[in-house]
């Protein structure tokens, strides 16, 4: 019931968002058209609105991941699987004016941080629905460069208005063309007696470098989850 509650709170805060933003003012006129309880509104959101714009950016996520698991994926090369994705979370956002307001909210010092921690999680989302098994300094290049390129994308979205944002969709596989360029750049480095010489020792130093565990360690009293510690 708690979660049926939170996401009857979170549908009923969208009407309000494109005119008073992830506010207060929105938090309580959807805790009023919900017919939630105040006290239990805060029980749910703790932070208020801005918990209310974290839920709605991973409900983005969950939708991506859901749509992109129902797609036929097979005939593609693996560059054009992570473009897929990546219109995929396009997609799902919908109402253009709850993005701005989200990026109006995440552009304040105080949200700064958690809004680069959404951003690198949609990129991290991606790569795990698509299988990546990389665990060395490839982990978080991916994810930075991909969080490039989705950041861009939407910027892009936000503006577009040509048919069926095509426009958009020809500007994300320029950005995936150019990735797809940089890696071979690279490739051909490394393979270059000359160049490759210079980038072994710094690649023998980031080749110790491993990604985080997946698994949350237990030898701490807790752990932040962004809504509530938990023990």
């Amino acid at each position: 019931m708690t979660g049926e509650n939170a996401d009857r709170l979170l549908d009923a805060a969208l009407a309000h968002v494109p005119f008073d933003g992830w506010s207060e003012t929105t938090f309580r006129a959807a805790a009023a058209d919900a017919g939630i309880d105040l006290a239990q509104a805060r029980a749910l959101y703790p932070r208020g609105a801005p918990g209310m714009a974290v839920a709605w950016h991973r409900r983005g996520d969950e939708a991506m991941a859901e749509r992109l698991h129902q797609s036929d994926l097979s005939a593609l090369r693996y560059t054009e699987k992570v473009a897929t994705a990546v219109r995929l979370r396009i997609e799902v956002i919908g109402d253009k004016e709850i993005l701005r307001r989200s990026m109006a909210l995440f552009a304040l010092p105080q949200h700064a941080p958690e809004g680069a921690r959404l951003l690198w999680g949609t990129a991290d989302r991606i790569w795990c629905e698509l299988g990546d098994t990389s665990d060395d300094i490839n982990w978080y290049s991916k994810r930075a460069i991909l969080s490039g390129v989705y950041g861009a994308s939407v910027l892009y979205w936000l503006g577009d208005t040509s048919e069926g944002h095509a426009a958009t969709w020809d500007f994300l596989a320029r950005r995936m063309e150019g990735v797809t360029r940089f890696e071979k750049t690279k490739a051909k480095l490394r393979e270059n007696p000359l160049t490759g010489r210079l980038m072994a020792l710094p690649g023998r130093v980031m080749g110790n470098i491993r990604a985080p565990s997946a698994t949350p360690r237990d030898d701490l009293p807790g752990r932040w989850t962004g809504e509530r510690r938990e023990s």
